[in-house]
């Protein structure tokens, strides 16, 4: 989906993610929830976004992907604990996809939803690469990337909380 066809398809978006990030160790609350749906509102108006949505036979919403491609002048690299050599920072706007939500509802977890879902996301993007945040507790969501190729670059606080995110990069290239 481009980001006017995943605006008008929020409200599944939204089902899916507020059932799988009110999960440990996420615990979002109905306010994180709201306010993670304004700005995905607003992300949907970023020309490079892209988005998926998996439905199970009878059309109810199963999983999510979305992402774009990260900007030139992005913060990404700046909120990592360490830094990470020059040039693999340099961005151009069109050398990295930044990975921004996959989730899948757990009723469906284990049957390669994610698997398909990532796939689907990337299909034929003209990046280099992917970049992504993964809660360091969620031990199957990294051991899934891992599994892709993503390998850990270093930990990063993207967001306010006590968390150390880690940032994963997965090399399209190879």
């Amino acid at each position: 989906m481009d980001g006017p066809a995943a605006a008008h398809a929020v409200d599944a978006f939204r089902l899916v993610y507020a059932d799988v990030f009110a999960e440990p160790p996420y615990n979002e609350t109905a306010d994180d929830i709201t306010a993670a749906f304004r700005r995905f509102l607003l992300q949907t108006r970023k020309h490079t976004f892209r988005g998926t949505l998996a439905r199970s036979e009878d059309g109810e919403p199963v999983g999510v992907a979305c992402g774009w491609t990260v900007p030139s002048d992005t913060r990404w690299w700046d909120e990592l604990t360490e830094s990470v050599p020059d040039g693999m920072r340099r961005e151009d706007g069109h050398r990295t996809f930044g990975l921004m939500e996959l989730a899948v509802r757990g009723a469906w977890r284990g049957q390669g939803v994610a698997r398909r879902l990532h796939e689907a996301v990337l299909d034929g993007i003209e990046a280099e690469r992917v970049l992504l945040n993964v809660h360091p507790d969620s031990q199957a969501a990294s051991a899934a990337y891992q599994a892709w190729g993503y390998a850990k670059i270093g930990e990063a606080r993207p967001w306010e909380g006590p968390h150390l995110y880690d940032v994963m990069l997965l090399d399209l290239r190879a």
